[in-house]
């Protein structure tokens, strides 16, 4: 497995594995095109990939402009290999690189990725108006969980 910095050329292959996956799936794949993720891994904030045998697994982005997590999606196959959970790192340690202040983030109730988030660490603090789950996650919060795990 090779964990790098999302490029451009990484689209197509990003594009896939949102859509395979079996949770918060898009309505519309419409929904997200290409133009929005090169916005976001450009000018937003940044991304990162998994790579497997030159294949896209996994991706992960965050909006340091809006402090969120934009995305973070890995193929089913490859779930449970804690590819998801090292894309995770990789951006949020980025994301506290640069600011100290709050990131938030958006997901479906009664998920995996709900799961997830507690596990690394996340607050729920809501609800957002479509249902999803609000959850924010601080820099003493995540240094705290960091030093603990090592």
């Amino acid at each position: 497995m090779i964990f790098r910095i999302a490029e451009l050329s990484d689209i197509k292959q990003i594009q896939k594995v949102r859509h395979l996956v079996k949770e918060n799936t898009l309505s519309n794949p419409n929904l997200v095109p290409d133009k929005d993720v090169i916005y976001y891994i450009t000018e937003k904030g940044r991304g990162w990939v998994c790579e497997v045998e030159g294949q896209i697994v996994g991706f992960s982005i965050v909006d340091l402009k809006n402090k969120s997590v934009w995305a973070l999606f890995v193929d089913p196959d490859f779930a449970e290999k804690g590819i998801g959970k090292e894309l995770h790192r990789l951006m949020i340690d980025w994301y506290f690189e640069q600011t100290k202040e709050k990131v938030v983030l958006g997901t479906a109730p009664n998920t995996r990725a709900e799961r997830f988030y507690n596990l690394q660490g996340w607050t729920p603090v809501g609800n957002y108006p479509n249902g999803e789950i609000k959850f924010e996650l601080s820099h003493p919060n995540w240094i705290h969980r960091a030093y603990y795990i090592k």
